[in-house]
């Protein structure tokens, strides 16, 4: 078994994985890492299952020592990570030897980056998942959704098939402001005329009020003139409008189940970019079809079959 000792940590500093599944109807929220895509390439550089646990860093302030000489792996965000104060850039696999230190500073490109290790980081199973939900007080390292924290040992068991990176053309662009992929909800029908228009011919501003339950998105207020609805369940990327008329984007560690009409759910690659960006960040909201997402999603997700 092979260890890094954290030396600093954030409360947005977490061990996740691709989430809990099929335990919804329980009342338990899905957890996992909200940039999947970045968590499925990062987990690819070291030859490890897709959904192997991973650190997701959010904005930085996260440092650990090597115990050991090993091969890890960093996608994401650009958060000015250095290796005893020389810079390394993410969607790479890369060497660290014993007692250096890997630093993940502060933002220069995007706001989430992980970090893989070979086979995957080492955690008690909670429900079938180690992600970690703070509210639920389900996951992480202790088992309880605690965050990362100083003094604490990362293990893991694998060995790294070698040094290699993403591919340019393979990396997101988190650069990149074109719209995010909406897939219309059961609702759409019951916002006003000129609600529709704005919410898809609008620019919408990331506001402070963001963290893994949902996104608030301010703009111009939306109108919903439908009868009042009975709660139901929630899929990730929901987008729902409370009274206010402001959007909320629905994410990872959102309530199972609400009341507020919906627009509908932005695509999962949607939701990967959206977990990108920073509060003032501009988006525009695109419709598609189901069927296109659907297409999408398989595309992609085929670079990983053998």
């Amino acid at each position: 078994m092979s260890r890094l000792s954290i030396e600093a940590s954030t409360p947005l500093c977490l061990l996740q994985d691709a989430g809990r599944f099929g335990v919804r109807h329980l009342g338990v929220t899905q957890g996992g890492a909200l940039d999947w895509v970045s968590m499925r390439w990062a987990n690819w550089l070291l030859g490890n299952p897709g959904e192997a646990a991973v650190v997701e860093v959010t904005l930085g302030g996260f440092s650990l020592v090597a115990e050991q000489d090993c091969c890890l792996a960093l996608t994401g965000a650009d958060l000015d990570a250095r290796i005893d104060g020389e810079p390394l850039k993410p969607w790479s696999s890369f060497t660290l030897n014993r007692g250096q230190r890997l630093r993940l500073n502060q933002p220069l490109q995007g706001a989430r980056a992980y970090l893989a290790a070979p086979g995957g980081f080492a955690a008690p199973q909670v429900l079938g998942s180690c992600a970690s939900v703070v509210r639920e007080e389900l996951g992480g390292l202790d088992g309880l959704g605690s965050a990362l924290a100083k003094g604490q040992q990362l293990e893991y068991r694998g060995t790294a098939p070698g040094l290699k990176t993403v591919p340019e053309g393979l990396r997101p662009d988190l650069t990149e402001s074109s719209a995010l992929d909406l897939v219309l909800g059961a609702q759409i029908g019951d916002f006003s005329g000129i609600s529709l228009f704005e919410a898809f011919n609008r620019d919408w501003t990331l506001d402070s009020r963001a963290d893994r339950m949902g996104m608030r998105l301010l703009g111009p207020a939306l109108q919903y003139q439908g009868a009042p609805m009975i709660s139901e369940g929630i899929p990730l990327g929901a987008v729902q409008v409370p009274p206010d008329g402001q959007p909320i984007v629905l994410l990872n560690d959102r309530q199972t189940i609400g009341g507020y009409p919906r627009l509908g759910a932005l695509t999962p690659l949607a939701l990967a970019r959206l977990a990108q960006l920073l509060p003032g960040s501009v988006v525009r909201f695109k419709p598609v079809v189901q069927e296109l997402a659907w297409q999408q999603q398989r595309a992609f997700l085929q670079r990983f079959v053998a």
